[in-house]
């Protein structure tokens, strides 16, 4: 029931997909499901216009173009956008054989140099990595700096800032065993010939990928998902938001936003992570105190769940709820705006999962299809994808609509 093949683990062989991880992403297994079950493919009904308003890794939008199809991108990280218009761009290839020449020759007279090179501000970077290892990166981001220069979004040497973030990770003492980050007990020590041996491998296999052409469109767009404000409309949205679980994304995203310079401190963390769905990360929690609810239309089976929360905890309780029904404002505010996006008989697969706070359960699926109700979708249905752990009752759930005009 647990059904990996519908997790990111489905993806880190795949091509593109396995360029970069991010645990709560669904696999590209999924996105096909649902555009076969959708006859995207039927020449007699093709899908032009597809629309991931949380787009994450472009999941969604990768899967569409390898299939020919228009996708556009929606987010409001600016790291998931950046990566997301390299991961979805066509590449020269003779550029790429350049540029792994280059690489590969550089490297083998590089060394670690002494000096004190940049090291990101990271709270408890020790964790992560140790004395030793940090230096060899170090080392090596400042080669890409000063040889290839700074990140951008067009460039094809942008592919090398994709292979040192996922190089920090892999030489990192983090644990993604679990939906949240951990760590082992002990940071690992890598000789320099080895971190510039992984890092030519990682490198070698995302331009080995990169020379298939994506035969669709890809458009990226940053913005806040409950507003949508931008132009355009669409006949299909394959898209998985945050749950309303407490799971940050700025904590498994941190150490990349770091290194590549998308962030500067943990109050830049948290300002983002209170501008999302969701966010958890700092200050995101601290001003929950502080907010009030936008929509008077949400599910009394929401109002009693959060009315639960809060007298389930004495300390924490009052918060957690607040946050839970935060997160269903927003998306409620998502939903009422998506719908000027959407052509008549539109349909919509959000891919959601339920939680539970102090033993109540929080039935996203339930709320999810009652606020759709009240924005007069029709067709609206809900199943059972898979179970995410080995906890009882926690589920993930593809909740389908169509949209009448």
């Amino acid at each position: 029931m647990q059904k990996i093949d519908y997790t990111f683990k489905y993806n880190t062989k795949r091509g593109r997909h396995g360029w970069l991880r991010l645990t709560p992403a669904y696999s590209i297994a999924l996105v096909k499901e649902i555009l076969q079950c959708d006859s995207l493919f039927a020449t007699e009904n093709p899908a032009r216009n597809i629309l991931d308003p949380f787009c994450g890794t472009a999941t969604t939008g990768v899967v569409a173009a390898e299939y020919g199809l228009n996708c556009t991108l929606y987010d409001i990280n600016p790291f998931l956008i950046w990566f997301c218009k390299i991961k979805s761009k066509n590449f020269n290839s003779q550029e790429l054989d350049s540029i792994i020449k280059k690489v590969t020759d550089d490297l083998k007279g590089l060394d670690a140099n002494s000096s004190d090179y940049w090291i990101p501000p990271m709270k408890n970077i020790e964790r992560w990595w140790n004395k030793e290892t940090l230096a060899y990166l170090s080392s090596l981001r400042n080669y890409i700096v000063t040889t290839w220069g700074k990140l951008n979004d067009t460039d094809d040497y942008n592919l090398l800032w994709i292979a040192f973030a996922k190089l920090c990770i892999e030489t990192s003492a983090a644990d993604f065993n679990h939906i949240s980050v951990s760590f082992k007990e002990e940071t690992a020590t890598y000789e320099w010939d080895s971190v510039k041996a992984m890092f030519l491998s990682i490198l070698l296999t995302m331009i080995d990928s990169a020379k298939i052409d994506l035969s669709g469109s890809v458009t990226i767009i940053e913005g806040d998902s409950r507003l949508l404000d931008f132009d355009g409309k669409f006949d299909t949205v394959i898209t998985s938001p945050p749950y309303p679980n407490r799971i940050s994304y700025i904590r498994e995203l941190r150490p990349y936003m770091y290194w590549l310079g998308f962030l500067e401190n943990g109050e830049e963390a948290g300002e983002l992570d209170w501008k999302a769905i969701g966010g958890t990360w700092g200050c995101a929690t601290s001003r929950l105190s502080g907010w009030t609810q936008k929509n008077t239309c949400l599910p009394d089976c929401l109002l009693k769940t959060c009315a639960a929360i809060s007298k389930s905890n004495e300390k924490n309780g009052k918060a957690m709820a607040t946050y839970v029904l935060k997160f269903f404002d927003d998306m409620y505010l998502h939903f009422s705006n998506l719908r000027t996006h959407l052509l008549p008989n539109a349909t919509i697969h959000y891919i959601l999962g339920n939680s539970s706070f102090y033993g109540n359960f929080v039935d996203t699926d339930v709320i999810i299809q009652e606020m759709l109700k009240e924005l007069r979708f029709d067709n609206i249905n809900s199943r059972i994808i898979r179970k995410r752990n080995s906890k009882s009752n926690l589920f993930e759930y593809l909740i389908s609509a169509k949209y009448v005009a």
